[in-house]
């Protein structure tokens, strides 16, 4: 799945054919003291922060810098990677202007594999993270491989969007058989491009960077947030870094099980895309009287099937075909918030209106280089984590099965991790996330009970993992990430934790979020529904 976040319920699904491969392992010794030894170079050195370049497209508050790291544990003192880091300092004081005292650093990274947290710091400038901001330095970076730290390519840019796609939730051979051979071109492209470094870009390696760069900003030890993917290897630091761990926080977690790790994972999360797609439908059949798009979930889906029929015959401005429909929808399962404009464009489409369709669906070509990274980086370090299938006919088998009872986004999962079946490089064997008593300081862990993008399960699995943890569960709620957010409770356990280090007993409970009003059209432009402006 696009989302590095990867896992559900589908524990009828049939698994084979995992493929052996080389692996590191646990961390050994010798990689243990590569760490230390990088690790003290970067505390001598620092980071030297300034002006961040025009290329990050970040505002003058924020500083940025590098942190150098080993591309390979194995050998400390040879080839070197630079990381970007970013960063706000600790602004001392609250809103009433008095001393606050200075906690340490806080170190962000919001997943993918992929993703950036170059933008982190000025998330202090929003009010409910205004007390935190007021305490720590808020820090981001690009991981190995994204952005400008080293970064990762397996095709031109050019060639990412491929303009209308279709997306069958039932593709037939010949499609499949295509899709395949895009794979395979795909792994092929990220060989030839990445070379010989490819394969040290991987989870392990990503949790030993942030070893680095805690001594690099001199943090005895670390305090970190990691959302989606930044929960896994957050949870392989705790294992592997105990002592070096102040306070973690672990914001929808995927499920760390080394089993899991990732082929499985990209199953259940494929089976738990199916309830919130189906969440999402009964919450644009409610406001039926502002979207007209069916007064039940089912007739929903089939304004939706209607859409993506005529698109398929005829794709919006050119560019949107059901594929790209199928993406928008997608991120509807993400992210409340982005209800109303996808059902907003869906009414609007087929009332003879594709603007607000093509806005949201259509492609960036301006944005294509970084999506393409954000892909490769994705690909690789997925790929390099564990072994895969390397027989097409279990994917075939297993997907099948669950296209069965979980059409909306079972394919769509597929041909994005496909290329890890026909991967030319050597694999990891998944570490064995768990920590003992006393040996790990309590950590928090919150997670929505409808997650789709990382399923509730995995929360119970990192709980059960992490001795000392806490879990915090935004109950009947879906929504992708819950720290920060909209919901005070959770907010508050975030606070009382971070900022006071309290923490429940080894379970809480928040009440979900308030609803997303829907809004409607009139004139062309969206507007508020009116029981929205009363209050």
């Amino acid at each position: 799945m696009r989302a590095a976040v990867l896992y559900g319920t589908a524990g009828a699904v049939v698994l084979s054919g995992l493929g052996a491969a080389p692996a590191e392992g646990d961390m050994t010794r010798t990689a243990a003291d590569a760490v230390a030894v990088a690790a003290e170079r970067a505390a001598d050195e620092g980071i030297r922060f300034g002006k961040c370049p025009a290329a990050e497209g970040l505002p003058t508050i924020v500083r940025c810098g590098t942190v150098k790291v080993p591309l390979d544990y194995a050998q400390p003192d040879g080839r070197q990677i630079s990381l970007t880091v970013s960063r706000i300092e600790a602004r001392g004081k609250d809103a009433k202007g008095r001393k606050v005292a200075r906690q340490g650093a806080l170190v962000f990274n919001p997943g993918g594999p992929g993703a950036s947290g170059m933008f982190f710091p000025l998330i202090g400038h929003l009010p409910d993270w205004k007390r935190i901001g007021a305490a720590y330095d808020l820090v981001g970076y690009a991981p190995r491989g994204v952005g400008r730290s080293a970064p990762l390519s397996c095709q031109d840019p050019k060639h990412l969007h491929r303009g209308p796609a279709p997306a069958p939730t039932h593709p037939s051979e010949s499609y499949k058989k295509e899709r395949v051979a895009r794979a395979k071109a795909y792994a092929r492209g990220c060989a030839r491009r990445g070379g010989s470094a490819l394969r040290h870009y991987h989870s392990l390696n990503n949790a030993r960077d942030l070893d680095v760069l805690r001594a690099a900003l001199g943090e005895p030890r670390l305090t970190f947030m990691g959302a989606s993917y930044g929960t896994y290897f957050g949870a392989l630091y705790a294992s592997l870094f105990p002592s070096h761990v102040r306070r973690m926080v672990f914001d929808s977690a995927v499920n760390p099980a080394p089993e899991q790790i990732w082929y499985r994972n990209n199953l259940d999360q494929s089976a738990a895309f199916e309830g919130r797609w189906a969440d999402f439908r009964a919450w644009v059949a409610k406001h039926h009287r502002v979207y007209g798009l069916g007064d039940t979930p089912r007739k929903v889906l089939r304004s939706y099937e209607r859409a993506s029929a005529r698109l398929a015959a005829r794709p919006a401005g050119g560019t949107v075909g059901p594929g790209q429909l199928q993406g928008a929808f997608l991120q509807a399962a993400y992210y409340d918030d982005h209800w109303p404009q996808r059902a907003l464009a869906l009414s609007a489409y087929l009332k003879g209106d594709p603007k607000p369709l093509i806005q949201i669906a259509g492609p960036y070509p301006e944005a294509a280089a970084e999506q393409e990274n954000t892909k490769a980086v994705y690909t690789a370090v997925e790929c390099n984590d564990a072994p895969w299938p390397t027989r097409w006919k279990d994917w075939d088998r297993d997907n099948t099965r669950l296209a069965r009872t979980a059409p909306f986004e079972t394919w769509d999962n597929v041909w994005t991790n496909l290329p890890c079946a026909y991967w030319e490089g050597p694999r990891q064997q998944p570490l064995n996330v768990r920590t003992g008593p006393g040996e790990l300081p309590p950590t928090l862990i919150l997670a929505a009970e409808r997650d789709a993008a990382a399923p509730y399960d995995g929360a119970i699995e990192l709980h059960r993992r992490l001795w000392g943890a806490v879990l915090v569960t935004e109950r009947d709620a879906g929504n992708h990430g819950v720290a920060g957010g909209s919901n005070t409770c959770v907010n508050r356990y975030l606070e009382a934790y971070l900022l006071r280090g309290r923490l429940p007993e080894r379970r809480a409970a928040c009440a979900a979020r308030p609803e997303q009003e829907p809004r409607a059209v009139r004139g062309g432009a969206a507007v508020p529904e009116l029981r929205a402006l009363r209050g």
